[in-house]
């Protein structure tokens, strides 16, 4: 096959990429580098199966000859990052879907949007199955990205009905590993930065509300099965195991070998409470469900990160 990826040079798209490529497929990725980075398809240079165009998908997008895929992952996706970019956030959810189904369309080629655990808000059932319809503030300062992405599912839906297009919609949850950026705000990076540092961990609220982390590599797989073998409504693709992030500052600062002490900040508005995936269709549709244990992907993501910032500790 050939495939576009937009935000190919991002934490989730450049693995995405690697994915598409180990298979013998071939992938033109488009970045603008905003919240992506060249460092994570520096690897690629001079690859045959890899084309790449520095663009914005927000903007009018030509690509030249056929595409059998086209997977739209641009946009920011950590809070730091959708709060400093706001209207991009905004515009790359409805312009930026809206061009890449265009093209989609225009190519014959199946469309496949990154959808996020987001359009949940902060959910009054747990876990979180795709039939919930999420309990969303889209005036509060989150409402940039879960609306943006809120909107991105329903035209990914108005194409599928009224055009008949082919179309995925995953919906992620949180997921860490290697080539995530050092400061992005995200509570994984942000613990393991800290503690290599001997920097104290910074803990939102009392650390009791939960989240289910998924390691990089197992949410590419279930993202790239879906494209493979999925069907048109939303599916969750995320690790059912949940922690309250407390839990997860512990295990960092055991694996990390570092004495940060932990301190608390008051939580951040419309923060969710909790956060589970019911994976159900996952494994249903798919056969999929995560294999990487916390403990594990924490360690192969704090191997990273020592070659990243350095050990000050």
């Amino acid at each position: 096959m050939r495939v576009l990826i937009t935000g190919a040079a991002g934490f989730l798209g450049s693995n995405l990429v690697d994915r598409f490529l180990r298979d013998g497929h071939q992938v033109v990725g488009l970045d603008n580098f905003v919240t992506g980075s060249p460092d994570n398809i520096a690897h690629l240079t001079g690859n045959p199966n890899f084309e790449f165009v520095r663009h914005n998908i927000s903007n009018f997008t030509y690509v030249a000859g056929p595409l059998d895929g086209v997977l739209h992952f641009a946009s920011p996706a950590s809070p730091i990052d959708y709060l400093e970019h706001p209207i991009p956030t905004l515009k790359v959810g409805a312009l930026g879907t809206h061009n890449a189904l265009g093209i989609a369309k225009a190519k014959s080629a199946r469309f496949f949007l990154a959808s996020t655990s987001e359009v949940y808000g902060d959910p009054l059932v747990h876990p979180q199955p795709e039939g919930y319809w999420g309990n969303v503030n889209p005036i509060g300062p989150r409402g940039v990205y879960d609306e943006a992405k809120r909107f991105a599912e329903a035209m990914t839906m108005a194409y599928h009905r009224f055009h008949g297009l082919d179309t995925r919609i995953v919906r992620i949850f949180n997921t860490y590993g290697p080539r995530m950026r050092p400061h992005d705000g995200r509570v994984v990076s942000n613990f393991i930065v800290q503690a290599i540092k001997g920097e104290p961990l910074t803990l939102y609220g009392d650390g009791q509300q939960t989240r289910s982390f998924t390691f990089v590599d197992d949410e590419v797989e279930g993202i790239y099965q879906l494209f493979l073998r999925g069907d048109a409504m939303p599916m969750n693709i995320g690790n059912p195991n949940e922690f309250t992030v407390r839990e997860l500052a512990e295990v960092v600062l055991e694996l990390t070998g570092s004495k940060s002490p932990i301190v608390q900040r008051p939580l951040p508005e419309d923060d969710p409470k909790v956060r589970k995936p019911d994976i159900t269709r996952a494994r249903t549709v798919l056969g999929w469900e995560p294999t990487v244990q916390l403990r594990e992907g924490v360690s192969r993501t704090i191997a990273y990160f020592r070659g990243v910032v350095g050990r000050t500790a």
